[in-house]
């Protein structure tokens, strides 16, 4: 498959008839009446998708050709995506009808979530795999061994095969507790939680390298997994929950 799933097609072509709709009853009204008139909108700050952080051809198991796709499509039509709502919500004013509003902030949160795990899916990807560190010391003590961790996580990977999702390791700021998410789409995440280690199993995240074959994408996924990077994570984590539980 392409850069893209019939999934996120369909949903790109029903943003696409979203913003078309908003774009005639957001319009500004010709004859405003005193209390309605309002200013120039504010426009929002273009975001910019942030390049790879690694070269494209140097992961193991994961094709250049399969991961640029995804991250110039997958990832920047997200943040492209979102650039378009939230122009479109900059618009909106009081006499905007609430369904318009809210379907707006939905596809928002979506967008912006799409976002984000993508940049955290990219960040913790690169590495050689090998895990060291506060995060296995953590992770050890959370699930008895690092092997238990690791099939756990998996487990949840290969529960979304032949769909759609995210599996998160995450670190939940009020207990400080580590924690593997379950994330079906991109506005299911845990709430007051910090994502260390994100794995895409979306089907555009392996299928232009795999097939319909997930359990190999997964491996390849461990193999280039960066540590280091979620180590980093990690301990920007624990000073957050510190800062914020005081």
């Amino acid at each position: 498959m392409g850069g893209m799933t019939r999934r996120d097609v369909l949903s790109t072509l029903a943003a696409g008839g979203a913003l078309a709709a908003t774009s005639g009853l957001l319009k500004a009204d010709p004859h405003p009446s005193s209390d309605s008139a309002q200013g120039p909108a504010k426009v929002p700050p273009v975001l910019v998708p942030k390049p790879l952080p690694f070269q494209a051809g140097k992961l193991h198991g994961i094709s250049e050709r399969l991961i640029t796709s995804h991250h110039d499509n997958n990832y920047a039509g997200a943040v492209k995506n979102l650039n378009a709502v939230r122009m479109e919500l900059a618009r909106t004013t009081k006499e905007t009808p609430g369904f318009l509003v809210g379907g707006l902030r939905g596809k928002e949160l979506a967008y912006a979530n799409s976002m984000t795990l993508h940049e955290a899916y990219f960040g913790n990807l690169g590495g050689d795999g090998k895990v060291g560190g506060g995060i296995a010391k953590a992770i050890t003590v959370a699930w008895g061994s690092l092997g238990a961790w690791e099939e756990a996580f998996k487990a949840v990977g290969m529960s979304l095969a032949g769909g759609s999702g995210w599996a998160i390791l995450d670190y939940h700021l009020p207990t400080g507790e580590l924690r593997i998410s379950w994330a079906g789409d991109h506005t299911q995440t845990l709430a007051s939680a910090l994502q260390l280690l994100v794995m895409d199993l979306y089907e555009h995240a392996y299928q232009m390298d795999y097939g319909a074959a997930a359990g190999k994408y997964v491996e390849a996924f461990f193999t280039n997994l960066d540590w280091d990077e979620v180590n980093r994570r990690f301990d920007l984590a624990i000073r957050a929950a510190t800062a914020m539980n005081r």
